[in-house]
């Protein structure tokens, strides 16, 4: 243990010190791969984490301030007396060092930020700072967040401001894959124009009702966005929801009927094809969807979600994913989830393309309808 004490104040102290024999304080990579498996740990634990974002400026020697290189040196020395052994410390981005405080409610985190503050000299600048809490909610491990505050918070405790963490943990589309989904939405639409003239009048003539259904989804980030899709149930089907709640044959959150009696003729023959969810290219023209990634939920269905669950929201939803071709209604909510979190980790054009190529046959043979 103080073998392993002494790695860890080596560690923090290596980029200050300038010792080649020690360590740099991880990478920004290195960094959110510890802040990924913090989550990982909390989602499983039922516990609540803290972040500190301490603003310092990590640009060139030649062109950092003076005060930032000695807001750095300070912080750092600070750093390693005030911190835990289970406490991490990197680069969060290229301006603000991150600080990964385990089993830290808001309020214990900014206590360390006072005592930072007290210990800094008066002739060093103040460092800007930030604190981020993961779940947003507070601890989920048996009792209620307002229990939870009860029984840590001191008596005296004030309004604590924290951000979640949430939006810190998105993975952004990269360049080569809206640039597929531009190409492919972009071809896709002027393909399908004279299917959708054909189905928007077949809709039409079926009975009365709007050609498009519009739904609210939650999209990157939980991010809520307008999903569009040829309606394929009566006109009231949301409003009847109530009377198929019992009829749900997917677990979790999620809702899925296979013979649901609000789907009109005309509608079960576009939900066997999948041409109901053409409409949703233009989501992904715009931007909302990807061609590729986790199917989005209707709000409340998201919002249900446990923490772990929610994990789906780090990436751009999709049209199609690895659960729409290897097991829809066939695989629990669990490992549909497992799903998108490992084709999140592992994501390449390649990956993208066979995902779209697989779902063709997929559609065709009604694979785990």
């Amino acid at each position: 243990m103080l073998i392993d004490w002494v790695r860890h104040v080596a560690r923090l102290g290596g980029e200050l010190l300038g010792d080649p024999g020690h360590a740099r304080l991880p990478s920004r990579g290195q960094f959110l791969r510890m802040l990924h498996r913090e989550r990982a740990r909390a989602d499983r634990t039922g516990s609540q984490f803290s972040l500190l974002a301490l603003g310092v400026d990590r640009g060139p020697a030649r062109e950092r301030s003076w005060q930032s290189r000695a807001t750095l040196r300070h912080l750092l020395r600070l750093l390693q007396r005030r911190l835990r052994l289970t406490d991490d410390v990197g680069w969060l981005d290229g301006r603000h060092l991150g600080v990964i405080l385990p089993d830290t409610p808001a309020w214990g985190a900014w206590a360390l930020v006072d005592d930072l503050y007290l210990a800094l000299p008066t002739d060093i600048p103040l460092f800007e700072c930030k604190v981020y809490v993961y779940p947003a909610e507070g601890p989920a491990a048996g009792r209620g967040a307002a229990e939870e505050a009860a029984r840590t918070e001191p008596a005296s405790a004030g309004p604590y401001p924290a951000q979640p963490m949430e939006p810190l943990f998105i993975r952004r589309l990269p360049a080569w894959k809206r640039g597929l989904d531009i190409a492919g939405a972009t071809l896709g639409l002027v393909l399908a124009a004279p299917v959708f003239l054909l189905i928007a009048c077949a809709i039409k003539l079926s009975g009365r009702g709007p050609v498009l259904f519009v739904q609210w989804r939650r999209g990157l980030g939980g991010r809520p966005f307008r999903l569009f899709k040829f309606r394929s149930m009566t006109p009231d089907a949301e409003n009847r929801k109530a009377e198929v709640l019992a009829l749900n044959e997917q677990d979790g959150p999620a809702f899925k009927v296979k013979a649901d009696p609000r789907v009109t003729p005309l509608g079960r023959w576009l939900r066997a094809t999948s041409i109901d969810e053409l409409p949703q290219l233009w989501n992904v023209l715009r931007g909302d969807m990807s061609l590729v990634g986790p199917r989005p939920l209707p709000l409340t269905e998201a919002d249900a979600c446990t923490n772990w669950h929610r994990r789906r929201l780090d990436a751009t939803p999709g049209l199609t994913c690895t659960w729409q071709v290897r097991g829809r209604s066939r695989v629990t909510f669990d490992e549909w989830t497992r799903m998108d979190i490992r084709y999140m980790h592992s994501r390449s054009w390649w990956q993208d393309l066979k995902l779209l190529l697989q779902t063709i046959p997929a559609l065709l043979f009604r694979r785990g309808w």
